[in-house]
């Protein structure tokens, strides 16, 4: 096991396209990191970078105690996982966990040692004498993941390594990754699209966007506490509701009033830390579990039902508030007519203001928790 450091790697294509700039990021002894963005963030880009796949631009990349720039990556003792299985097909499950260690001239009874043991943690004992078109996606990957077992690596990189496999398998896989990791305690760099599955999985969660990382935190502290717009929309399920205005108010009283007319009063902790932005344009986020629907029609924020989702004890109701449309995931019940005029008030901490903009900065946060 070993530290993996990062200081201030970029990664420039021919024609000047930037995809990563300046990472900076250490990675302790055992930490278990996921980074996770949507398409072209530049976090598939960082980790081939890791395992020497690709070549830095400028920067520093350190595993260990050693600076890797230009180590050869079969000499990183780094074990990579890919979303494609990439397995032998004309070899038998036992071989192909075997293969690299056998390349490397490793004695034969250390071979069998390492192979059996990680089939046991593996659970797939009993299926190293198959060929792999004779497994399921899931036996497949869990091959794939023994075959980096084996070769007992400083680090393993998993580059979306369960997009291949069902909804049900994923979440399935994504408990034995996390009960391996416990148990071998190995430093592990985690590329995903999956929002939910970074967050079950990761010691800490890297949110990348443009090449950048926008905040690098724990699970919890990412969706408490986002940084900025894009972090607060890009994680949760479903995502964060959004409505544009601005402040106003006089005294100790401030209302957030919306371009569609809605005026939310800010509750009393969050007026106190907004008070300098009174007359300001800002954001006002929610999230769906935030939204606590009021029978009695006493909520500050009116809404018409457009559209109920239900997903057994919870329901997703979309919403039309002026000219936003807002999701609240609420209690089932059939209370919610489609067509029907409910109100809502807001949950304080599960609500948010921000700068105007894509990236604009959580008001709420005094000092940012970033890496």
């Amino acid at each position: 096991m070993a530290q993996v450091s990062l200081d201030q790697v970029r990664k420039v294509y021919d024609g000047g396209v930037e995809a990563v700039h300046d990472f900076t990021l250490d990675i302790a002894d055992g930490e278990f990191v996921v980074l996770v963005g949507p398409s072209g963030c530049g976090k598939s880009t960082t980790l081939r970078m890791i395992a020497g796949l690709e070549e830095v631009s400028s920067g520093e990349i350190t595993i260990g105690d050693r600076v890797v720039n230009d180590v050869h990556p079969k000499d990183r003792d780094i074990a990579m996982v890919f979303q494609n299985y990439a397995l032998y097909p004309h070899m038998s499950v036992y071989n192909n966990m075997a293969f690299a260690l056998k390349l490397r001239k490793t004695p034969k009874s250390e071979i069998d040692r390492r192979v059996r043991e990680a089939a046991s943690i593996l659970g797939i004992t009993e299926l190293l004498n198959r060929k792999p078109r004779q497994l399921s996606g899931g036996q497949r990957q869990r091959v794939a993941v023994g075959r980096a077992i084996v070769r007992e690596p400083k680090a393993f990189l998993f580059d979306e390594p369960l997009s291949n496999l069902d909804a049900k398998l994923r979440v399935t896989t994504r408990a034995e990754l996390k009960a391996l990791h416990m148990r071998l305690k190995t430093t592990t760099v985690y590329v995903t699209h999956d929002q939910e599955e970074a967050m079950t999985l990761g010691d800490r969660v890297v949110v990348m966007q443009g090449g950048v990382i926008q905040q690098a935190a724990g699970p919890f502290e990412v969706y408490s506490r986002p940084v900025n717009r894009f972090v607060a929309a890009f994680i949760g399920t479903p995502p964060m509701n959004f409505l544009e205005g601005s402040l106003e108010g006089s005294g100790s009283g401030l209302t957030f009033v919306g371009e569609g007319g809605e005026r939310i009063p800010v509750a009393s902790g969050h007026a106190s830390m907004l008070g300098d932005h009174r007359g300001e344009r800002v954001s006002l986020g929610v999230r769906p579990q935030g939204l606590v629907e009021r029978p009695d029609g006493s909520g500050a924020l009116h809404a018409t039902v457009r559209v109920v989702e239900p997903l057994g004890s919870e329901m997703d109701v979309t919403l039309r508030a002026g000219e936003a449309t807002l999701v609240a995931r609420v209690k089932a019940h059939a209370g919610m007519p489609i067509g029907s005029e409910v109100t809502f008030d807001l949950d304080p901490e599960l609500t948010h203001y921000f700068e105007p903009g894509e990236f604009g900065a959580n008001l709420l946060l005094a000092e940012p928790a970033v890496a």
